[in-house]
């Protein structure tokens, strides 16, 4: 199999699969509509080429060398995933603190920059996908960085074009604590898949 369609098959399953990722953006557009999802979706986006460079110039060939270093960096990830998941149930347990909990997510470009690098599943797609496709070199890398960049653009653009649907039925407390209660478990479910993840 040629190794860009490799690439492309595993970006894809990666990143259209319920994830981190996609479950901020269809909480996102799920409150501030298709619109305001865009800037999460910038820095999941932005966040994942940063990745991408950081492992191409080292840190891939530190997690191949160190195996302790790329679990300690999963548990970490999924540590704070488990504590976004916990704070979104009790957001919906208890309405008075979803306002905290909404501070608490990682919200705009430059929050969701960083999450990339908590978030286990964007390590994994990375490692993964660069060990079907390697590069030898910048121009090698230049096709990876265009795929980082289409494929999880339009998937996420599918979660948030969701959320932004759901909309009309999150306007009622009820529906979003429930919304924020399964989100939160889903957010801890995809932490200890990960975990487990080899």
């Amino acid at each position: 199999m040629d190794p860009l369609l490799a690439a492309c098959g595993l970006l894809y399953v990666a990143a259209i699969t319920p994830g981190p990722n996609n479950l901020v953006v269809l909480r996102t557009a799920g409150h501030a509509g298709l619109r305001g999802a865009m800037p999460a979706i910038v820095g999941i986006v932005c966040g994942g080429l940063l990745l991408l460079a950081v492992v191409a110039l080292g840190a891939g060939a530190a997690f191949a060398t160190h195996p302790p270093l790329r679990r300690w960096t999963g548990a970490i990830g999924a540590l704070y995933l488990v504590w976004l998941g916990v704070s979104l149930c009790a957001a919906g347990v208890a309405p008075r603190h979803a306002a905290a909990t909404s501070a608490a997510l990682p919200a705009g470009p430059l929050g969701l920059i960083g999450f990339q690098f908590l978030n286990p599943k964007s390590w994994v797609i990375v490692l993964t996908v660069l060990a079907a496709m390697p590069a030898a070199g910048l121009r090698d890398y230049l096709p990876l960085a265009a795929l980082f960049v289409l494929i999880p653009t339009l998937c996420l653009l599918l979660w948030a074009a969701l959320g932004a649907w759901l909309a009309r039925w999150l306007v009622r407390p009820a529906v979003r604590r429930g919304v924020d209660i399964v989100m939160g478990v889903l957010l801890v479910a995809c932490a200890f898949l990960l975990l487990i993840e080899p």
